[in-house]
């Protein structure tokens, strides 16, 4: 075998190892240039998140739901009810998960050049309903510690019957992009005339300090992994 060829075939294979295949489907075609298709930024995104848009076709209608997720390698995990109808559905469905981190206000000069700059993700797949007893329990535990690091280890894990009462399922990421914004206005040439300020107001999430239940018994202190929770 010719050796620029074995180097082609591997660079070829690194490459797909890292970023999500470019198809018709995730293809970014508005503003390509905003476009990524790394693993390394997509799962960036998908992990600082704590919630997402669940897309999915029920009872022959298109349906979106805002739920809690979590990543495990290459698959997206939710749970809910185990009497929903929409988790139920989503077992050999395909779906799109859509994820949108604000990070500020674009303030043109013109209301036209106005924008927001951001980081969001569209993802794709078809759903499959996780049974494995294993497989739920690490389910859970990456959803736990998803929201907070630590949790799983520290709190009552669920029970037989709380466990019966969920129902679990992942969707393996077939295909993926993300679009990111992060600039400055971009005005027409003469706006930059005009005695109108421009500029970027930061959105910054922050996370206020821990209140204590009522009812939390006496002596029990802050667990240090929930101290300046921060994402």
């Amino acid at each position: 075998m010719n050796m620029i060829f074995i180097v082609i075939l591997l660079l070829n294979q690194e490459e797909s190892m890292e970023s999500y295949k470019i198809t018709k489907q995730n293809k970014l075609i508005r503003i390509s240039k905003k476009a990524d298709y790394s693993k390394e930024t997509i799962h960036a995104i998908i992990d600082e998140a704590l919630f997402c848009h669940l897309g999915i076709i029920h009872d022959g209608k298109p349906v979106v739901i805002p739920t809690i997720h979590a990543r495990m390698g290459n698959d997206l995990i939710f749970h809910g009810s185990g009497a929903s109808r929409l988790i139920k559905s989503s077992h050999n469905t395909d779906m799109c998960v859509t994820i949108t981190l604000m990070d500020g206000l674009v303030l043109a000069r013109s209301h036209f050049n106005s924008s927001m700059n951001y980081r969001s993700v569209v993802l794709f797949g078809q759903g499959e309903m996780i049974t494995d007893k294993k497989e739920r329990m690490d389910a859970f535990e990456a959803i736990t510690e998803h929201i907070a690091p630590g949790r799983w280890n520290d709190a009552r894990q669920p029970n037989q019957i709380e466990l019966k009462q969920t129902a679990v399922l992942k969707m393996p990421i077939d295909e993926a992009s993300a679009k990111i914004s992060s600039k400055f206005p971009e005005d027409e040439t003469v706006d930059y005339a005009l005695d109108v300020w421009a500029g970027v107001i930061p959105i910054d999430q922050t996370y206020g300090e821990p209140k204590n239940d009522p009812l939390l018994k006496d002596g029990i202190k802050l667990p240090e992994y929930l101290k300046n929770y921060k994402r």
